[in-house]
């Protein structure tokens, strides 16, 4: 099936600016991968790099709060991927998986601390709920018969935390 210019259009649009994959994009458009691909390709060789023009619309459009939660939330992703990865192989030396392991941990800790330079409200944010995460453990722990009442007030509460912080 043919497809016209808008079309073409739509497809980097989609993946650009509505930042989907090129397989869900060009699903959207009805447009098959092969031709995404193609237009991709081609619109590269004339200059326009989608993959380029998409960061800068990242960079540009949310700022830079959301673009280090878009960040931590990727590493996030990568991390648990790891984690999991090296849960499951039962063949690693254990002082590997240990030596990967605080590798990991390094590597959270930097991407921590880098995110909260490039965005305090965010790290504030997740201080706020590390502490309210403390105070509701410590209640069950200490206090179970407070617990329903603590509950009770804690859910609006974060909500507002999330509003003022974030």
């Amino acid at each position: 099936m043919a497809h016209g210019a808008d079309t073409r259009a739509d497809l980097r649009r989609a993946y650009v600016y509505d930042r989907l994959e090129l397989p869900a994009a060009a699903e959207r458009l009805g447009v098959s991968l092969s031709s995404a691909r193609r237009w991709k390709q081609e619109a590269e060789a004339d200059g326009d790099d989608w993959d380029r023009a998409r960061s800068a619309a990242r960079l540009a459009g949310d700022g830079r709060q959301q673009i280090a939660e878009m960040i931590l939330n990727d590493y996030l992703l990568l991390h648990q991927a790891c984690v999991e990865d090296i849960k499951g192989k039962a063949d690693i030396d254990p002082l590997k998986k240990a030596e990967v392991l605080s590798r990991l941990a390094d590597a959270f800790n930097k991407t921590m601390a880098a995110v909260g330079r490039a965005s305090p409200e965010l790290s504030r944010l997740a201080v706020a709920t590390d502490v309210i995460q403390r105070l509701a453990g410590f209640v069950r722990r200490d206090f179970p018969h407070l617990a329903p009442a603590l509950l009770e007030v804690i859910e609006p509460f974060s909500a507002e935390l999330s509003r003022d912080y974030g």
